[in-house]
């Protein structure tokens, strides 16, 4: 009745092998546009920084922003995952100056603002193909194709005109906020 299972399971090569079927038949992309037309749950996936090799702690974050969304397609809902890129801010710069030797704002201002700006702007995807890897090895399911990338003018406007908004309904304050980490 039931076909024998093979007690020396080689559960990598299995895994591989749904990968590759997945991406064959574009079952991600499949299951996103069946959807179309139901209650809409969007994902914009909270954008990493490629300016380093993603770890461990990458896969755990990345195993949460997957669960929720396919969740809420088995449950019906259109759930289109977008991808993003953090391409800004303190990593992505002291990732420069340390390539530069520098050790503060004097030597940058020295180098040039503009220099070490296009600079910082040519790190940023330096290793996109170890993220783009690691996303499809652990098969998380996010639009890497059409993605949000923060130094995009598109996107710095969009968040200006959130905050503006935010701003002329008397929302945006000034207080003080704890955060568990430095």
């Amino acid at each position: 009745m039931f076909r024998p299972v093979s007690s020396q399971l080689n559960l990598p090569q299995i895994e591989e092998k749904i990968l590759g079927w997945w991406q064959k038949n574009k079952i991600f992309e499949r299951s996103v546009e069946n959807r179309q037309g139901c209650p809409r749950f969007t994902l914009y996936e909270g954008p990493p920084t490629a300016n380093g090799s993603p770890g461990i702690h990458h896969v755990l974050s990345r195993i949460f922003k997957d669960i929720i969304p396919r969740y809420k397609a088995m449950k019906g809902y259109y759930t289109p995952r977008i991808a993003g890129w953090d391409t800004h801010g303190l990593p992505v710069e002291l990732e420069v100056e340390r390539e530069l030797g520098f050790s503060g704002k004097t030597q940058i201002e020295e180098y040039g603002i503009a220099k070490f700006n296009a600079r910082c702007r040519e790190s940023v995807f330096r290793y996109l193909k170890e993220w783009e890897a690691m996303t499809e090895r652990i098969a998380f399911w996010v639009d890497m194709e059409h993605p949000y990338v923060t130094m995009e003018n598109n996107y710095i406007e969009s968040a200006w005109w959130a905050i503006k908004q935010m701003w002329d309904k008397g929302l945006v304050y000034q207080g003080y906020k704890v955060t568990p980490h430095c």
